[in-house]
């Protein structure tokens, strides 16, 4: 244990190796010095990550340590490339973007205390639904909106802009596993089948359609193309995660397409985006506003970094319009070239492949489905955001998590990963080993505990039938009294077996020892002469006189004699 623990934290120190290699890299080119202020922000937020490592192995023990690193030097890496270019803009936005990463792992430090089990998000399915809704349509409200690059999905908080879609994608997330998970069963029952596909019943597009309405709302209202896409993709792989049924798929790329050519028509700055991916080297398209500019830019910086890129410090990304937000790939490729591309590909494919494994490996449908949609939300922002720089599908104004300038962005992502990390330690957690002596003694005990109960209710059972068979008895012995002490009574099977021979036997011992005057025996009146002959009695056993003592008879034969004073 203790090597394993070893080799994780070495994991964490090495992706802090990295990132304050680079740091110190681009300063000495760029300025000669390293700057104060960065140097104690530095040091915070690799305190505040040690912090989040070891509360994470004292709560979450079996989480995914391979997440963490990958977060760690994603951050690293764009935080770098940030405070490059405000060396060449004169800003500070590097800073800022190290605040917010501390805001954001106090944040996570705190979710990782107080979210032992993820399954209690389920209880808050519908309340979910309605604050990732209201976060999500917050920029419509006449003076906290603001509208930025011709979609209004800010809001104004001073002389802040929060984007609170990035917080509304986990709300809704949250709302979609909880209901996928209730009602998966009547989703996944097909109807009729064609071209292969098994397609749903009519009465089960209502949801997806629903959904459907809601992001081609977003879409029309707020004018935001990628927020749309991202929602609506989470959920039709949601679905499809769901039910295992690959038409929702193909329904849903097909609704979601007739959508954006339904936009395309009714928004001009829509079709500018789209002309723009198709023709972005036409010189009209290039020089008219909201054109092809800042694309056909972008890709010069891509193509300028070659293999190896320029170094850190040595390229000019600040000539790209948003290059520390929208288009933060496009200046990982001018200064670290295709390799540090297709690192920070690999690096976002390792947290996204650890997500995938946590959803195969759990075995509730909830923290499935929850873990499913988070990790396919990140999969889409990712991929709408280098297939737009690199002109597979139009841009979209997204931005590369963890690395793009924007505190939002950063505490949304990183509660992601967060709750991706929760979900992990429970899917890794191991079942208990039927051979151990834990397990063993725990069986024994249980074994115990339902042989006492048994044996307790086998006693109360024998009992209660006692004191009824007493109660009958008491209730006979007082009407044989009631009825007289000459009654003729028939002895039952019963209680033959209860006395036993020698019980009998005692009881014709003494009725023979008794006084004769008080015996009630059928001897002839005149059985007291001298001369007279003595008959036999016809109920007692041959071989047995009056003058000697008797000697124990056996068993009389059952039916009716008398007794003295009743029957016992």
């Amino acid at each position: 244990m203790i090597v394993t623990r070893l080799r994780q934290m070495s994991l964490l120190l090495l992706a802090m190796g990295i990132s304050f290699i680079g740091f110190f890299q681009m300063f000495e080119r760029t300025t000669g010095t390293f700057p104060h202020e960065y140097a104690v922000l530095l040091g915070v937020a690799a305190f505040l990550f040690i912090v989040m490592w070891a509360l994470l192995l004292k709560f979450q023990p079996y989480a995914s340590q391979s997440i963490l690193p990958c977060m760690l030097l994603l951050t690293g890496i764009g935080i770098t490339l940030i405070a490059r270019i405000d060396q060449q803009k004169g800003s500070h936005a590097g800073s800022r973007q190290l605040i917010w990463l501390c805001t954001a792992l106090i944040l996570c430090c705190i979710l990782v205390v107080c979210l032992r089990d993820y399954r209690v998000l389920r209880r808050f399915s519908y309340v979910s639904m309605v604050v990732g809704i209201v976060l999500l349509l917050s920029p419509m409200i006449p003076g906290l909106g603001r509208t930025i690059g011709g979609a209004r999905i800010w809001i104004g908080i001073g002389s802040y802009s929060l984007q609170p879609g990035e917080f509304a994608k986990l709300f809704i997330a949250f709302f979609f596993a909880a209901y996928l998970f209730d009602h998966r069963d009547q989703l996944a029952v097909g109807g009729k089948k064609i071209a292969g596909l098994q397609l749903p019943r009519i009465k089960d597009l209502g949801p997806i359609m629903v959904v459907w309405a809601i992001s081609m709302g977003v879409l029309v209202v707020q004018r935001d193309l990628g927020t749309s896409l991202m929602f609506f993709a989470m959920f039709v792989c949601m679905l499809y995660v769901a039910t295992d049924r690959k038409s929702w798929i193909v329904i849903g790329m097909l609704a979601f397409a007739v959508g954006a050519i339904a936009a395309s028509r009714m928004f001009a700055h829509v079709d500018n985006r789209i002309e723009a991916w198709l023709h972005p080297f036409d010189a009209k398209v290039y020089n008219r506003a909201g054109g092809s500019e800042q694309l056909v830019t972008g890709l010069f910086g891509l193509a300028s970094g070659g293999l190896m890129g320029t170094g850190l410090g040595q390229g000019h990304p600040s000539l790209t319009p948003l290059a520390n937000s929208d288009f933060i790939y496009s200046s990982v490729g001018e200064e670290l070239g295709l390799t540090g591309l297709l690192a920070v590909l690999a690096l976002y494919l390792v947290i996204i492949a650890s997500g995938l494994i946590t959803a195969m490996k759990i075995k509730d449908g909830f923290g499935k489905l929850l873990a499913s949609g988070l990790v396919f939300t990140m999969a889409v922002q990712v991929f709408t955001v280098v297939g737009g720089i690199t002109l597979v599908i139009p841009l979209t104004g997204l931005t590369m998590p963890f690395m793009a300038a924007g505190g939002s962005s950063l505490v949304a992502n990183s509660i992601l990963v967060t709750l991706l990390l929760v979900i992990s330690n429970a899917a890794n957690k191991p079942e208990p080993e039927l051979t151990s002596d834990t397990f063993q003694y725990e069986a024994l005990a249980v074994l115990r505990d339902h042989e006492l109960k048994e044996r307790a209710k086998s006693a109360a059972e024998a009992e209660k039938r006692d004191e009824a068979r007493h109660g009958r008895g008491l209730h006979a012995a007082h009407g044989e009294h009631a009825d007289g002490d000459d009654e003729t009574e028939a002895i039952t099977p019963d209680q033959a077996g209860e006395h036993g021979d020698w019980g009998d036997w005692s009881d014709w011992q003494d009725d023979d020892a008794s006084d004769p005057a008080e015996t009630t025996s059928q001897l002839p009146a005149d059985a007291d002469k001298p001369d007279a002959a003595i008959p036999a009695v016809p109920d007692e056993p041959s071989g047995m006189s009056l003058g000697a003592p008797p000697a124990p008879p056996a068993p009389p034969a059952m039916g009716q004699r008398t007794a003295k004073g009743g029957a016992r």
